[in-house]
């Protein structure tokens, strides 16, 4: 099984944020992310799998049920 790892400048162009809100998600825990030798690392089926879930999560805060008709 293959695993692509990501660098912060990789992870900033793929979700087309600034790379220091990278820097500020991964250290605050709030993006998949681990240290190898003192650099930010992802695993890019993490990353994906992590927009899926904010994903899911927007569209479950603004999705209003549909009323009935009479």
């Amino acid at each position: 099984m293959e695993k692509e790892v990501l660098t912060v400048k990789q992870v900033a162009e793929f979700l087309q944020m600034d790379e220091r809100t990278i820097y500020k998600l991964a250290k605050q825990g709030d993006i998949p992310s681990f240290k190898a030798s003192n650099q930010w690392r992802f695993i890019k089926k993490d990353i994906e799998s992590w927009v899926e879930q904010k994903k899911s999560e927007v569209m479950g805060k603004t999705e209003k049920p549909l009323k009935e008709k009479d």
